[in-house]
């Protein structure tokens, strides 16, 4: 078959590789008829290329049709149309049963200190051959593939295996209720998600931060605010928030952005630098002494209110990223983090998927908005630096 394969730092190639077959009885073979490329990609591409061996295979948010089973899968069956969620998980350990799938104990990497093992995601993460290829072996398949029904296009659900699901639970880990007011920074694929899952469970005031015109329309048209980080600065970001929440700031922010945010150059340096080294030095200096690029993290800190919730769907990877610890203990703020937990959210999310409405727009145009409102402050020059580039998945 071919498949989608890491090769180096910033060089992937489409390869011919042995078909994958059933290694256990609760595999399944899923024939891919649609994947994504993740904003989480990226890090492999060059912030993580040190846990990276050439040919490894990319990829974690696929779907397809069910090939083969192995005899302890009951729940799917040949011919399926399935969703494949990018963490595996067992569904019945300790972690799954309280909807912690993503630390999954039977899958977990305790060998690296890692959580749950990922879909073509690293030596960190199990080392698992991705879904960016023809096939796609499924391990604990007797629990993890979502069943979809025919009809409707492949992009109607195929952002159940990540970006759906993650933008849902930084929403949910975000506390918000019916008026209070949610900030995201960030609205790439994820961040676009976020917004439009917060107007699904009634969040009127929702606040869509970026550098990039066409996402700002995009999350304006489903009426949400805009601040163009362009017009406010790369300091300006919770001065602008704060002017938009009566002076208080939003009561959360999900940070949608993670370790790749423009806006700090020595973090970036770094990641390049270990990209480029012997493993044997590169993956001891990522573990240890890695630093993230925290630009978008440090304006949601600014920007959300006394005694609100931080909420980070952006990935981050660094050991040694510092944090303004005495910024956080003062305005007494709440932190929710992690990988999404696919499987527990999949109820909420299948009666808007499912939903010939396509509320949610994944696969049709988004709604003409009531009022589109950029928040721009003259005082600061255009032309200064972004502070975030948001994260594509």
């Amino acid at each position: 078959m071919r498949a989608v394969t890491w090769q180096g730092p910033r060089s992937v190639a489409v390869e011919e590789v042995p078909d994958p077959t059933i290694e256990a009885p609760t595999d399944a073979i899923v024939r891919i008829t649609s994947t994504a490329i993740c904003g989480s990609d990226l890090h492999l591409y060059e912030p993580l290329a040190p846990f990276m061996q050439a040919g490894d295979i990319l990829g974690h948010e696929p779907m397809g049709i069910v090939e083969a089973v192995g005899s302890e899968v009951t729940d799917i069956a040949v011919g399926d149309r399935v969703v494949i969620p990018f963490n595996i998980s067992c569904g019945r350990c300790w972690m799954c049963r309280r909807g912690l799938q993503s630390q999954c104990e039977t899958t977990q990497n305790t060998a690296s200190g890692m959580g749950a093992s990922l879909l073509g995601y690293t030596q960190l993460y199990g080392h698992v051959p991705g879904g960016q290829a023809e096939l796609l072996r499924v391990p604990h398949a007797d629990y993890g593939p979502i069943p979809v029904p025919e009809g409707p296009a492949d992009d109607r659900f195929l952002f159940l295996s990540d970006i759906l699901p993650t933008a849902w639970q930084g929403v949910r880990y975000a506390g918000v209720e019916a008026g209070d007011s949610l900030a995201v920074v960030g609205v790439g694929p994820v961040g676009q998600f976020a917004v439009r899952c917060a107007r699904a469970l009634g969040i009127e005031h929702v606040i869509a931060v970026d550098p990039e015109p066409e996402r700002l329309r995009l999350a304006a048209k489903y009426d949400a605010q805009t601040i163009d980080t362009n017009d406010v600065g790369e300091d300006g970001v919770g001065d602008a928030l704060r002017e938009l929440t009566g002076g208080r700031g939003p009561d959360a922010v999900i940070d949608a952005v993670g370790m790749e945010a423009h806006g700090s150059g020595a973090a970036g340096f770094a990641q390049k630098l270990a990209s480029v080294l012997p493993d044997a030095i590169a993956q001891p200096m990522t573990e240890h002494l890695g630093v993230d690029r925290t630009a978008a993290l440090t304006s949601a800190i600014d920007g959300v209110r006394r005694g609100g919730t931080l909420s980070l769907s952006g990935v981050y990877g660094g050991a040694a990223t510092p944090m303004p610890m005495l910024t956080l203990f003062d305005k007494q703020i709440t932190i929710r983090q992690g990988q999404a937990n696919v499987k527990a959210w999949i109820d909420d999310l299948l009666p808007y998927v499912t939903d010939d409405a396509d509320p949610l727009g994944t696969e049709t145009s988004p709604p003409t908005a009531s009022r589109s409102r950029t928040h721009r402050r003259s005082t600061r020059p255009s032309e200064t630096r972004p502070t975030t580039a948001s994260r594509s998945c």
